[in-house]
């Protein structure tokens, strides 16, 4: 196997990775930001206030995205399951 094929192959993994790690973590940071804008605001120091709305969001996105979250993690399965003939030689 080429290196420069193994790297490619490791490129293509990483970037999806960082792809579907930000689509359900970004959702969860944006509501972080505005409930802690918000107790800023109103000086309530309540760790549990951001706990459960930043699980909802996360829940919610993992519910949203979750089929093109499968579906992405299957074309690359995929397309490494049909060219194995090819990376290995």
């Amino acid at each position: 196997m080429d290196p420069g094929i193994t790297l490619d192959l490791y490129g293509q993994a990483l970037w999806l990775v960082v792809i579907i790690v930000s689509v359900i973590v970004g959702p969860s940071l944006a509501v972080g930001l505005i409930i802690s804008v918000f107790q800023a605001a109103t000086q309530i120091n309540e760790q549990t206030l951001s706990f459960l709305p930043r699980l909802i969001v996360t829940l919610l996105a993992v519910m949203w995205a979750g089929p093109w979250i499968v579906t992405k993690i299957s074309d690359l399965f995929n397309y490494l399951f049909m060219n194995i003939p090819r990376l290995i030689s």
